[in-house]
């Protein structure tokens, strides 16, 4: 039973932070490599399929408060799936420490800019 809790716990509680807006997806991947011993690319595979249920629960809720753009969806969807594409090709073909220091500093920069923009909305 204690095999599941932990996990279970984490992915609830990031779950709901995400549905916050706190960027649950990066907790997760974060909790999952730090203090379950999981190696970074199966982390970030389960990030991804943890990504999908919790971006097409939110999808009706943002397309009926208005937060959809239909023009800026259409001109950025192609790019993004082609750029994810060429991603995934790279990060198969690259030794996944390559990326474990610049993904530890886009996390750094990331955190601190959110904490950087919540005080200046706080001024």
């Amino acid at each position: 039973m204690r095999e599941w809790l932990l996990p279970f716990l984490f992915g609830a509680a990031t779950g709901v932070l995400s549905a916050w807006g706190v960027g649950g997806g990066t907790l997760l991947l974060l909790c999952m490599t730090l203090l379950l011993g999981v190696d970074q690319t199966t982390a970030q595979g389960v990030n991804l399929l943890y990504f999908l249920p919790a971006a097409a629960a939110s999808l009706p809720s943002h397309r009926r408060n208005g937060y959809l753009d239909a023009a800026v969806l259409r001109a950025a969807v192609p790019f993004g799936v082609l750029a994810a594409l060429a991603a995934a090709l790279v990060s198969s073909s690259v030794d996944s420490a390559v990326f474990r220091k610049p993904f530890g500093l886009f996390l750094l920069f990331a955190g601190a800019s959110i904490l950087l923009e919540q005080r200046d909305r706080s001024k």
